[in-house]
């Protein structure tokens, strides 16, 4: 007989973050997160959806009170659906269909309680740039911030009803590899514009980068899709805390007379070095992540952000930026490959730069989806 344990007091809340760990104690791949991280979405002083949203956490136990799952069950007023739609996240099992359909249901009847048609998962209770998708394809080790699992989790969520509402792609290029033609030829045509000029992010320009990002990615996204407007104020405190870990050879900025159009933004990996810490970041692992970022060189970047001012679109400013870039990280920094973010299957246009730079999938998550009316019309994310 399995049963749900909220997750209330430290003894719950130290199994939550250590069950996986058991789960995937025999995989190489696996990658504990950081349990600060993890911690961090479901502190109210630090999530602010707990304004507005609810969230629960629970753990699954058999008949000898031995875990055997865990998920996280919330609902996020913002996040917008055609019908209401809950999330579920952080959701680790044992390979058993019982033991996974138990949780569902359990999350099913939580999120009917509170008014919701529908739950996708795995997702995050917050944006969706960490811990979010389930991994179908590419079981290597993930990304900083970047769900893992094993590959019978997709057939759990498929088995119950789930379907996939959109893949997460994640292309991959060998840094020295041969870079597009075409956008060497954009680089040489722009390049001979006087007006335009090549910035990589430094750390002693903070605030006149965070600006400059917050204008490009407001202009070229915030009206895209189901984007948001940035405020200054928040960029600045995110490149603040990435200070520690900016490479200055793989952000770079494109401006026209001064005037930011372009941004194409890149950080190493940090799973490169936090996979020595074992989900720990007291003092003891600072000084040791410290010895570590110094003494072993991280061969692995990701891109995260990728975009172009509107007017500029479709004029080979990328290619400009990319071969600029391309240049200059490969003479002065140590990345072998670059891995980008996930990519949506709904967002073509982002697909196709991928694949200009001649990339191949490499890794692929699925964001599914279930709904609990089960007449009513299932209809994949639009396209951008």
């Amino acid at each position: 007989m399995l049963k749900a344990v909220p997750v209330m007091g430290a003894k719950e809340r130290k199994e939550f973050l250590d069950f996986p760990a058991h789960l995937y104690k025999n995989d190489s791949q696996y990658i504990r997160p950081l349990d600060k991280d993890v911690e961090e979405v479901f502190d109210p002083a630090k999530n602010k959806l707990f304004g507005s949203g609810e969230c629960a956490r629970f753990l699954f136990q058999d008949s000898s009170n031995t875990t055997v799952g865990r998920v996280a069950v919330f609902v996020n007023p913002k996040y917008k659906n055609e019908q209401p739609t809950g999330g579920i996240g952080f959701f680790d099992c044992t390979d058993s269909q019982e033991t996974a359909d138990f949780i569902f249901d359990h999350c099913k009847q939580w999120l009917l309680q509170r008014g919701m048609k529908a739950m996708d998962g795995s997702i995050n209770f917050g944006e969706r740039d960490k811990f979010w998708g389930v991994l179908t394809e590419g079981f290597t080790e993930p990304l900083y911030g970047m769900n893992y699992n094993a590959p019978y989790y997709s057939r759990l969520f498929e088995n119950y009803g789930f379907k996939v509402y959109y893949n997460q792609l994640c292309y991959t290029r060998p840094v020295h590899a041969e870079v597009s033609r075409v956008f060497r030829v954009m680089h040489s045509k722009h390049a001979r514009n006087p007006a335009i000029s090549a910035e990589p992010l430094k750390k002693n320009k903070l605030q006149k980068f965070a600006a400059d990002f917050t204008e490009v990615y407001n202009r070229a996204w915030a009206s895209h899709g189901d984007g948001k407007v940035l405020e200054y104020k928040k960029t600045l405190k995110m490149f603040m805390s990435m200070r520690p870990v900016i490479n200055e050879y793989i952000s770079w900025f494109v401006y026209e007379n001064e005037k930011p159009i372009a941004v194409w933004m890149n950080i190493p990996d940090m799973n490169q070095w936090f996979k020595y810490l074992n989900g720990k970041f007291g003092l003891l692992q600072k000084l040791k992540f410290l010895w570590i970022k110094q003494f072993r060189k991280n061969k692995k970047m990701v891109g995260i952000v990728f975009g172009v001012v509107p007017e500029w679109q479709r004029t080979g400013i990328d290619g400009y930026m990319i071969w600029e870039g391309t240049q200059h990280l490969r003479k002065h920094t140590d990345f072998e490959t670059t891995e980008l973010q996930w990519i949506g299957d709904f967002n073509p246009k982002m697909i196709k730069i991928a694949e200009a730079l001649d990339t191949v999938v490499t890794r692929k998550l699925a964001t599914y989806r279930y709904l609990f009316d089960a007449g009513a019309e299932f209809k994949r994310h639009p396209e951008l």
